[in-house]
Protein backbone atom coordinates (compact mmCIF):
# COMPACT_ATOMS: atom_id res chain seq x y z
CA UNK A 1 0.00 0.00 0.00
CA UNK A 2 2.45 2.66 1.10
CA UNK A 3 4.59 2.08 -2.54
CA UNK A 4 1.08 2.26 -4.28
CA UNK A 5 0.86 5.72 -2.47
CA UNK A 6 4.54 6.77 -3.48
CA UNK A 7 3.52 5.51 -7.13
CA UNK A 8 0.51 7.75 -7.06
CA UNK A 9 2.05 10.62 -5.70
CA UNK A 10 5.23 10.84 -7.67
CA UNK A 11 2.93 10.40 -10.58
CA UNK A 12 0.43 13.47 -9.12
CA UNK A 13 4.07 15.91 -8.76
CA UNK A 14 5.24 14.50 -12.44
CA UNK A 15 1.51 15.94 -13.81
CA UNK A 16 1.87 18.75 -12.09
CA UNK A 17 5.92 19.15 -13.54
CA UNK A 18 4.58 19.06 -16.79
CA UNK A 19 1.63 21.13 -16.54
CA UNK A 20 3.62 23.75 -15.14
CA UNK A 21 6.01 23.50 -18.45
CA UNK A 22 3.40 23.35 -20.47
CA UNK A 23 2.22 26.94 -19.56
CA UNK A 24 5.64 28.09 -20.09
CA UNK A 25 6.30 30.66 -23.02
CA UNK A 26 9.66 29.01 -24.58
CA UNK A 27 10.66 27.70 -27.72
CA UNK A 28 8.93 24.43 -26.55
CA UNK A 29 5.50 25.66 -26.17
CA UNK A 30 5.39 27.63 -29.36
CA UNK A 31 4.42 25.22 -31.78
CA UNK A 32 7.04 26.23 -34.35
CA UNK A 33 7.76 23.12 -35.82
CA UNK A 34 10.23 20.50 -36.02
CA UNK A 35 10.74 19.44 -39.66
CA UNK A 36 14.32 18.34 -39.70
CA UNK A 37 14.83 20.13 -42.80
CA UNK A 38 13.82 23.41 -41.75
CA UNK A 39 15.70 23.38 -38.52
CA UNK A 40 18.70 22.92 -40.28
CA UNK A 41 18.04 25.61 -42.96
CA UNK A 42 16.94 28.25 -40.46
CA UNK A 43 20.60 26.70 -38.77
CA UNK A 44 22.53 28.32 -41.39
CA UNK A 45 20.58 31.72 -41.73
CA UNK A 46 21.29 32.04 -37.66
CA UNK A 47 24.89 30.86 -38.39
CA UNK A 48 25.42 33.41 -41.12
CA UNK A 49 24.06 36.17 -39.15
CA UNK A 50 26.47 35.64 -36.94
CA UNK A 51 27.45 36.35 -33.13
CA UNK A 52 29.47 39.55 -33.13
CA UNK A 53 29.28 41.19 -29.70
CA UNK A 54 26.66 44.38 -30.15
CA UNK A 55 23.63 42.43 -31.93
CA UNK A 56 20.69 43.41 -30.40
CA UNK A 57 19.53 39.63 -30.86
CA UNK A 58 22.15 37.86 -30.01
CA UNK A 59 20.34 35.95 -26.72
CA UNK A 60 17.57 35.45 -29.27
CA UNK A 61 19.80 33.70 -31.57
CA UNK A 62 21.48 31.75 -28.58
CA UNK A 63 17.95 30.53 -27.47
CA UNK A 64 17.02 29.53 -31.29
CA UNK A 65 20.21 27.50 -31.89
CA UNK A 66 19.01 25.72 -28.36
CA UNK A 67 16.20 24.44 -29.70
CA UNK A 68 17.40 23.78 -32.61
CA UNK A 69 20.37 21.43 -31.56
CA UNK A 70 17.66 19.99 -28.86
CA UNK A 71 15.32 19.13 -31.85
CA UNK A 72 18.18 17.58 -34.49
CA UNK A 73 19.43 15.24 -31.04
CA UNK A 74 22.01 17.37 -29.56
CA UNK A 75 21.22 18.06 -25.77
CA UNK A 76 25.39 18.83 -24.59
CA UNK A 77 25.00 21.92 -27.55
CA UNK A 78 21.24 22.16 -26.47
CA UNK A 79 22.61 23.17 -22.93
CA UNK A 80 25.70 25.41 -24.49
CA UNK A 81 23.35 27.41 -26.40
CA UNK A 82 20.98 28.22 -23.55
CA UNK A 83 23.62 28.96 -21.50
CA UNK A 84 25.22 31.46 -24.25
CA UNK A 85 21.87 32.92 -24.64
CA UNK A 86 21.64 34.05 -21.09
CA UNK A 87 25.25 35.50 -20.84
CA UNK A 88 24.41 37.29 -24.14
CA UNK A 89 21.38 38.91 -22.65
CA UNK A 90 23.23 39.79 -19.39
CA UNK A 91 25.73 41.65 -21.08
CA UNK A 92 23.62 43.39 -23.41
CA UNK A 93 21.18 44.32 -20.52
CA UNK A 94 23.73 44.89 -18.19
CA UNK A 95 22.26 43.06 -15.70
CA UNK A 96 22.36 39.65 -13.84
CA UNK A 97 18.29 39.43 -14.45
CA UNK A 98 15.31 41.03 -16.34
CA UNK A 99 12.05 39.64 -18.11
CA UNK A 100 14.28 38.73 -21.07
CA UNK A 101 15.74 35.75 -19.03
CA UNK A 102 11.98 34.24 -18.85
CA UNK A 103 12.09 32.77 -22.11
CA UNK A 104 15.62 31.20 -21.84
CA UNK A 105 14.85 29.54 -18.22
CA UNK A 106 11.88 28.17 -19.81
CA UNK A 107 13.78 26.20 -22.27
CA UNK A 108 16.41 25.25 -19.88
CA UNK A 109 13.48 24.03 -17.21
CA UNK A 110 12.28 22.26 -20.60
CA UNK A 111 15.55 20.65 -21.26
CA UNK A 112 16.25 19.37 -18.03
CA UNK A 113 12.93 17.62 -18.05
CA UNK A 114 13.40 16.06 -21.34
CA UNK A 115 16.80 14.79 -19.98
CA UNK A 116 15.30 13.30 -16.67
CA UNK A 117 16.89 15.90 -14.15
CA UNK A 118 13.93 16.58 -12.48
CA UNK A 119 14.75 18.88 -9.76
CA UNK A 120 17.10 20.99 -11.98
CA UNK A 121 14.00 21.58 -14.13
CA UNK A 122 11.80 22.41 -11.39
CA UNK A 123 14.18 25.01 -10.15
CA UNK A 124 14.42 27.09 -13.28
CA UNK A 125 10.63 26.36 -13.42
CA UNK A 126 11.19 28.47 -9.37
CA UNK A 127 13.82 30.91 -11.45
CA UNK A 128 10.67 31.98 -14.02
CA UNK A 129 8.28 32.17 -11.14
CA UNK A 130 10.56 34.76 -9.67
CA UNK A 131 11.03 36.72 -12.80
CA UNK A 132 7.54 36.76 -13.09
CA UNK A 133 7.15 38.24 -9.36
CA UNK A 134 9.87 40.76 -9.83
CA UNK A 135 8.70 41.99 -13.47
CA UNK A 136 5.22 41.76 -13.88
CA UNK A 137 3.47 42.07 -16.72
CA UNK A 138 0.67 44.88 -17.54
CA UNK A 139 -1.92 43.07 -16.89
CA UNK A 140 -2.90 38.84 -16.09
CA UNK A 141 -3.90 38.67 -20.13
CA UNK A 142 -0.70 40.15 -21.54
CA UNK A 143 2.59 38.86 -21.75
CA UNK A 144 5.98 40.99 -20.83
CA UNK A 145 6.78 43.04 -23.65
CA UNK A 146 10.65 41.11 -23.74
CA UNK A 147 8.84 37.66 -24.22
CA UNK A 148 6.36 39.07 -27.08
CA UNK A 149 9.42 40.63 -29.07
CA UNK A 150 11.37 36.93 -28.42
CA UNK A 151 8.56 34.70 -29.64
CA UNK A 152 7.51 37.36 -32.51
CA UNK A 153 11.39 36.77 -33.75
CA UNK A 154 11.01 33.30 -33.55
CA UNK A 155 7.80 33.02 -35.22
CA UNK A 156 8.96 34.97 -38.25
CA UNK A 157 11.79 32.54 -39.04
CA UNK A 158 9.59 30.06 -39.09
CA UNK A 159 6.68 31.57 -41.09
CA UNK A 160 3.85 29.23 -39.68
CA UNK A 161 1.57 32.16 -38.29
CA UNK A 162 2.08 35.60 -39.54
CA UNK A 163 -1.34 36.66 -37.66
CA UNK A 164 0.41 35.67 -34.19
CA UNK A 165 3.58 37.07 -35.31
CA UNK A 166 2.13 40.20 -36.20
CA UNK A 167 0.15 40.78 -33.36
CA UNK A 168 3.15 39.84 -30.68
CA UNK A 169 5.84 42.45 -32.76
CA UNK A 170 2.71 44.79 -32.50
CA UNK A 171 2.47 43.89 -28.47
CA UNK A 172 5.86 44.85 -27.89
CA UNK A 173 6.64 47.69 -29.86
CA UNK A 174 3.51 49.25 -28.31
CA UNK A 175 4.43 48.13 -24.45
CA UNK A 176 8.43 49.46 -25.50
CA UNK A 177 8.58 51.96 -28.06
CA UNK A 178 12.04 53.29 -27.43
CA UNK A 179 13.07 49.24 -28.63
CA UNK A 180 14.28 50.19 -31.88
CA UNK A 181 15.29 47.58 -33.51
CA UNK A 182 11.98 45.35 -32.51
CA UNK A 183 10.23 48.34 -34.47
CA UNK A 184 12.83 47.94 -37.38
CA UNK A 185 12.36 43.73 -37.23
CA UNK A 186 8.48 44.37 -37.40
CA UNK A 187 8.80 46.69 -40.60
CA UNK A 188 11.09 44.36 -42.34
CA UNK A 189 8.73 41.32 -41.42
CA UNK A 190 6.18 42.93 -42.93
CA UNK A 191 8.00 43.74 -45.69
CA UNK A 192 8.89 40.67 -46.80
CA UNK A 193 5.62 39.43 -47.54
CA UNK A 194 6.17 41.36 -50.41
CA UNK A 195 9.25 40.42 -51.67
CA UNK A 196 8.21 40.01 -55.58
CA UNK A 197 6.15 43.07 -55.47
CA UNK A 198 5.92 46.69 -54.25
CA UNK A 199 4.78 47.00 -50.50
CA UNK A 200 1.54 48.68 -49.75
CA UNK A 201 1.73 52.63 -49.23
CA UNK A 202 1.48 52.03 -45.47
CA UNK A 203 4.21 49.63 -45.29
CA UNK A 204 6.60 52.20 -47.38
CA UNK A 205 5.60 54.72 -44.98
CA UNK A 206 6.57 52.74 -42.01
CA UNK A 207 9.74 52.00 -43.93
CA UNK A 208 10.72 55.35 -44.33
CA UNK A 209 10.42 56.10 -40.63
CA UNK A 210 11.95 52.85 -39.30
CA UNK A 211 15.15 54.37 -41.48
CA UNK A 212 14.86 57.42 -39.73
CA UNK A 213 14.60 55.82 -36.33
CA UNK A 214 17.28 53.35 -37.42
CA UNK A 215 19.68 54.92 -39.82
CA UNK A 216 22.96 52.45 -39.27
CA UNK A 217 20.39 49.51 -40.33
CA UNK A 218 21.65 48.90 -43.40
CA UNK A 219 19.56 46.12 -44.53
CA UNK A 220 16.61 47.96 -44.04
CA UNK A 221 18.47 50.83 -45.85
CA UNK A 222 18.74 48.22 -48.87
CA UNK A 223 15.28 46.74 -48.23
CA UNK A 224 13.87 50.31 -48.49
CA UNK A 225 15.39 51.57 -51.55
CA UNK A 226 14.74 47.90 -53.47
CA UNK A 227 10.90 48.90 -52.91
CA UNK A 228 11.50 52.80 -53.85
CA UNK A 229 13.22 51.20 -57.36
CA UNK A 230 10.23 49.51 -57.64
CA UNK A 231 8.26 52.63 -57.68
CA UNK A 232 10.00 53.77 -60.65
CA UNK A 233 12.38 56.12 -58.47
CA UNK A 234 16.53 56.33 -59.83
CA UNK A 235 18.25 54.67 -56.31
CA UNK A 236 21.20 54.23 -58.36
CA UNK A 237 23.09 56.98 -56.44
CA UNK A 238 21.87 56.16 -53.15
CA UNK A 239 22.36 52.53 -53.83
CA UNK A 240 25.97 53.07 -54.45
CA UNK A 241 27.05 55.14 -51.27
CA UNK A 242 24.70 52.49 -49.42
CA UNK A 243 27.11 49.60 -50.90
CA UNK A 244 30.54 51.68 -49.84
CA UNK A 245 29.27 51.77 -46.45
CA UNK A 246 28.07 47.97 -46.49
CA UNK A 247 31.65 47.41 -47.97
CA UNK A 248 32.77 49.06 -44.69
CA UNK A 249 31.15 46.86 -42.01
CA UNK A 250 31.08 43.46 -43.77
CA UNK A 251 29.99 41.62 -40.23
CA UNK A 252 26.92 38.79 -41.07
CA UNK A 253 24.20 38.02 -43.58
CA UNK A 254 22.03 40.72 -41.53
CA UNK A 255 24.40 43.79 -43.31
CA UNK A 256 22.36 44.03 -46.31
CA UNK A 257 25.20 42.61 -48.64
CA UNK A 258 22.60 40.33 -50.55
CA UNK A 259 19.46 42.82 -50.82
CA UNK A 260 22.03 45.13 -51.75
CA UNK A 261 23.17 43.11 -54.40
CA UNK A 262 19.75 42.59 -55.28
CA UNK A 263 19.10 46.29 -55.84
CA UNK A 264 21.98 46.78 -57.95
CA UNK A 265 21.07 44.19 -60.40
CA UNK A 266 17.70 45.44 -60.69
CA UNK A 267 18.10 49.10 -60.76
CA UNK A 268 22.01 49.72 -61.54
CA UNK A 269 23.63 47.11 -63.55
CA UNK A 270 24.25 43.38 -63.16
CA UNK A 271 27.56 43.62 -64.16
CA UNK A 272 28.21 45.99 -61.34
CA UNK A 273 26.42 43.80 -58.80
CA UNK A 274 29.52 41.08 -60.11
CA UNK A 275 31.93 43.26 -59.28
CA UNK A 276 30.89 43.98 -55.94
CA UNK A 277 30.63 40.93 -54.76
CA UNK A 278 33.76 39.69 -55.74
CA UNK A 279 34.60 43.00 -54.26
CA UNK A 280 33.37 41.99 -50.88
CA UNK A 281 34.47 37.91 -51.00
CA UNK A 282 38.03 39.93 -51.44
CA UNK A 283 37.98 41.29 -48.84
CA UNK A 284 36.60 38.29 -46.80
CA UNK A 285 37.69 35.58 -49.13
CA UNK A 286 36.53 33.03 -46.21
CA UNK A 287 33.41 34.26 -45.38
CA UNK A 288 30.81 31.51 -46.91
CA UNK A 289 27.88 33.98 -46.83
CA UNK A 290 29.47 36.17 -49.36
CA UNK A 291 30.84 33.15 -51.36
CA UNK A 292 26.94 32.73 -51.44
CA UNK A 293 26.30 35.97 -52.83
CA UNK A 294 28.82 36.19 -55.65
CA UNK A 295 27.40 32.54 -56.93
CA UNK A 296 24.04 34.55 -57.01
CA UNK A 297 25.23 37.35 -58.89
CA UNK A 298 26.59 35.13 -61.38
CA UNK A 299 23.51 33.11 -61.79
CA UNK A 300 21.36 36.18 -62.25
CA UNK A 301 24.04 37.22 -65.06
CA UNK A 302 24.10 33.63 -66.63
CA UNK A 303 20.24 32.86 -66.59
CA UNK A 304 18.28 35.97 -66.41
CA UNK A 305 20.64 38.93 -68.39
CA UNK A 306 22.73 36.42 -70.43
CA UNK A 307 23.73 38.05 -74.00
CA UNK A 308 26.53 36.18 -76.63
CA UNK A 309 28.79 38.38 -75.14
CA UNK A 310 28.88 35.98 -71.97
CA UNK A 311 32.21 34.53 -71.30
CA UNK A 312 32.46 30.33 -70.90
CA UNK A 313 34.95 31.37 -68.65
CA UNK A 314 32.03 33.44 -66.44
CA UNK A 315 30.17 30.29 -66.68
CA UNK A 316 33.14 28.26 -64.78
CA UNK A 317 33.28 30.75 -62.00
CA UNK A 318 29.94 30.26 -61.66
CA UNK A 319 29.68 26.67 -61.68
CA UNK A 320 32.82 26.54 -59.50
CA UNK A 321 31.63 28.73 -57.33
CA UNK A 322 28.15 26.98 -56.84
CA UNK A 323 29.82 23.70 -56.13
CA UNK A 324 31.66 25.08 -53.81
CA UNK A 325 28.62 26.72 -52.09
CA UNK A 326 26.76 23.28 -51.79
CA UNK A 327 29.40 21.90 -49.87
CA UNK A 328 29.54 24.93 -47.53
CA UNK A 329 25.43 24.07 -47.16
CA UNK A 330 25.41 20.52 -47.20
CA UNK A 331 21.84 20.77 -45.26
CA UNK A 332 20.05 23.83 -46.89
CA UNK A 333 21.73 23.80 -50.54
CA UNK A 334 18.33 22.66 -53.02
CA UNK A 335 18.14 25.92 -54.55
CA UNK A 336 21.58 26.25 -55.24
CA UNK A 337 21.57 22.71 -56.65
CA UNK A 338 18.39 23.68 -58.92
CA UNK A 339 20.86 27.22 -59.92
CA UNK A 340 23.88 24.75 -60.88
CA UNK A 341 21.58 22.68 -63.04
CA UNK A 342 19.88 25.47 -65.00
CA UNK A 343 23.87 27.35 -65.21
CA UNK A 344 24.56 23.72 -67.08
CA UNK A 345 21.98 24.41 -69.37
CA UNK A 346 23.41 27.82 -70.45
CA UNK A 347 27.07 26.08 -70.63
CA UNK A 348 28.54 25.06 -74.05
CA UNK A 349 27.37 21.04 -74.23
CA UNK A 350 26.32 21.50 -70.82
CA UNK A 351 22.73 20.42 -71.45
CA UNK A 352 22.93 16.83 -70.36
CA UNK A 353 24.61 17.72 -67.17
CA UNK A 354 21.42 19.56 -65.99
CA UNK A 355 18.95 16.75 -67.39
CA UNK A 356 20.83 14.71 -64.92
CA UNK A 357 21.08 16.69 -61.82
CA UNK A 358 17.39 17.60 -62.32
CA UNK A 359 16.59 13.76 -62.68
CA UNK A 360 18.87 13.36 -59.11
CA UNK A 361 17.09 16.04 -57.46
CA UNK A 362 13.34 14.50 -58.71
CA UNK A 363 14.44 11.21 -57.14
CA UNK A 364 15.40 12.99 -53.76
CA UNK A 365 12.97 12.60 -50.68
CA UNK A 366 12.10 15.95 -50.15
CA UNK A 367 9.45 17.95 -47.64
CA UNK A 368 6.34 19.20 -49.70
CA UNK A 369 7.53 22.93 -49.60
CA UNK A 370 10.76 21.35 -51.42
CA UNK A 371 9.31 19.85 -54.08
CA UNK A 372 7.07 22.45 -54.97
CA UNK A 373 10.33 24.74 -55.14
CA UNK A 374 11.87 21.87 -57.39
CA UNK A 375 9.19 21.27 -60.12
CA UNK A 376 8.41 24.74 -60.06
CA UNK A 377 11.65 25.06 -61.51
CA UNK A 378 12.03 22.08 -63.64
CA UNK A 379 8.66 23.22 -64.95
CA UNK A 380 10.34 26.50 -66.57
CA UNK A 381 13.76 24.25 -67.42
CA UNK A 382 11.50 22.12 -69.74
CA UNK A 383 9.73 25.12 -71.48
CA UNK A 384 13.04 27.53 -71.85
CA UNK A 385 15.76 25.05 -72.49
CA UNK A 386 13.37 21.70 -73.75
CA UNK A 387 10.99 23.26 -75.91
CA UNK A 388 9.00 20.58 -73.94
CA UNK A 389 5.70 22.43 -73.30
CA UNK A 390 2.94 19.44 -72.03
CA UNK A 391 5.97 18.13 -69.15
CA UNK A 392 6.13 21.87 -68.30
CA UNK A 393 2.43 22.05 -67.89
CA UNK A 394 2.69 18.97 -65.96
CA UNK A 395 5.43 19.84 -63.50
CA UNK A 396 3.51 23.35 -62.76
CA UNK A 397 0.54 21.23 -62.30
CA UNK A 398 2.25 19.41 -59.74
CA UNK A 399 3.36 22.34 -58.10
CA UNK A 400 0.39 23.62 -58.02
CA UNK A 401 -1.81 20.76 -55.94
CA UNK A 402 0.94 20.99 -53.05
CA UNK A 403 -1.27 22.58 -50.18
CA UNK A 404 1.66 24.84 -49.44
CA UNK A 405 1.11 28.66 -49.76
CA UNK A 406 4.30 30.05 -51.79
CA UNK A 407 5.24 31.91 -54.54
CA UNK A 408 5.77 29.13 -56.10
CA UNK A 409 2.95 27.49 -55.83
CA UNK A 410 1.10 31.26 -56.89
CA UNK A 411 3.77 31.59 -59.89
CA UNK A 412 2.78 27.85 -61.04
CA UNK A 413 -0.61 28.55 -60.86
CA UNK A 414 -0.29 32.43 -62.86
CA UNK A 415 1.66 30.52 -65.66
CA UNK A 416 -0.79 27.78 -66.02
CA UNK A 417 -3.58 30.63 -66.48
CA UNK A 418 -2.02 32.43 -69.28
CA UNK A 419 -1.19 28.87 -71.06
CA UNK A 420 -4.61 28.36 -70.59
CA UNK A 421 -5.95 32.09 -72.30
CA UNK A 422 -3.42 31.19 -74.99
CA UNK A 423 -6.11 29.05 -77.37
CA UNK A 424 -3.65 27.33 -80.02
CA UNK A 425 -2.82 25.40 -76.76
CA UNK A 426 -3.74 21.87 -76.77
CA UNK A 427 -3.70 21.05 -72.98
CA UNK A 428 -6.08 24.32 -72.75
CA UNK A 429 -9.31 22.18 -71.71
CA UNK A 430 -6.62 19.59 -69.23
CA UNK A 431 -5.71 23.17 -67.67
CA UNK A 432 -8.82 24.68 -66.91
CA UNK A 433 -10.37 21.32 -65.36
CA UNK A 434 -7.37 21.23 -62.77
CA UNK A 435 -7.34 24.96 -62.21
CA UNK A 436 -11.09 24.30 -61.56
CA UNK A 437 -10.86 21.16 -59.11
CA UNK A 438 -7.75 22.76 -57.66
CA UNK A 439 -7.98 22.82 -53.71
CA UNK A 440 -7.29 25.58 -51.49
CA UNK A 441 -4.10 25.23 -49.00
Amino acid sequence: IVLCCLFISASQNKNQLVAKLEALQCHFTWNIGTNKNKLLRINDMLVDIGTEEGNSWLGHIYNLQGFIQYQLGSTEDAQSFFNKAAEAFRQMRKADDGPWLVVNYGNLAWLHHHLGDQAESEAYLSKVDALMKKYPSPSQDELHAETYAEKAWTLMKFSNDRELAADCFQRATKMQPEMVEWNTSYVLWLASAFKYNKVEADILEKMRVAQEQDPENFYLAACYLEQRGKKGEDVKDEARELAVKILRNLISSCNGMKKILRVYSNYVSIDEAIALAEEALELHPDERYLKRCAALCLKWKIVFFRDSHTKQSMIDRAVSLHEEVISLYPDSSLVKKIDLANIHAKSNNGMDKADQMYQDLLKMDLEPAEKQILYNHYAKYLYFNRNDYDQSVQYHMKAAEIPEQSFYRENSINLLEKIKNKNRNRMGKEIEEFLENLQEP
